[in-house]
């Protein structure tokens, strides 16, 4: 696998869903960007008016609590006396200002990137389901002879697009 692709998996592995919101952990940051945790805060903390609520937030204790449990590499924040930071897609571009090494340029282009197919299969996935909640509702009004046979099918549709959507934490 190349590096970009391996890049790519990693990024997709990193982005959580948190508050309805798309987000990525600090400490991931850190991680792809090749700078330790502690520094990535410090950066952000010295350009703090750029980073507004809706770009980044402190994870409470519940979200931090789901976090853990659903993520072996976060353990270490169980205890941790500082709730990590939660960054949008709009804040990961504003790190590419704060953060101005070569390393954090090239990964802040693939998160974005990887931001950008997220948005778009959610999109595709609501078309999707669109279509097919109008599909249902024809069958159900203009084949009631059918209406076991509609049932199975609308199961097997209703268990697909469970599989389909994406867990509350996590990608």
């Amino acid at each position: 696998m190349d590096d970009v692709v391996q890049t790519k998996v990693i990024i997709k592995n990193c982005i959580f869903t948190i508050r309805g919101q798309k987000v990525m952990i600090d400490r991931d940051l850190a991680d792809l960007y090749g700078v330790p945790t502690k520094r990535l805060n410090e950066a952000v903390k010295r350009n703090i008016k750029r980073f507004s609520e809706d770009f980044m937030f402190k994870l409470n204790d519940k979200e931090l609590k789901e976090l853990v449990a659903n993520c072996d590499r976060f353990e270490t924040l169980k205890h941790s006396t500082t709730p990590p930071n939660a960054f949008t897609e709009q804040g990961v571009s504003m790190l590419s200002s704060v953060l101005n090494s070569e390393r954090a340029i090239a990964i802040n282009v693939e998160i974005i990137r990887t931001f950008v197919q997220l948005r778009q299969f959610a999109i595709e996935n609501k078309e999707l389901a669109q279509r097919l909640s109008e599909l249902e509702r024809y069958f159900m009004q203009h084949c009631k002879d059918y209406n076991s046979d509609i049932t199975e099918i609308k199961q097997a549709i209703d268990l697909l697009m469970d599989r389909t959507k994406p867990s509350k934490i996590g990608f």
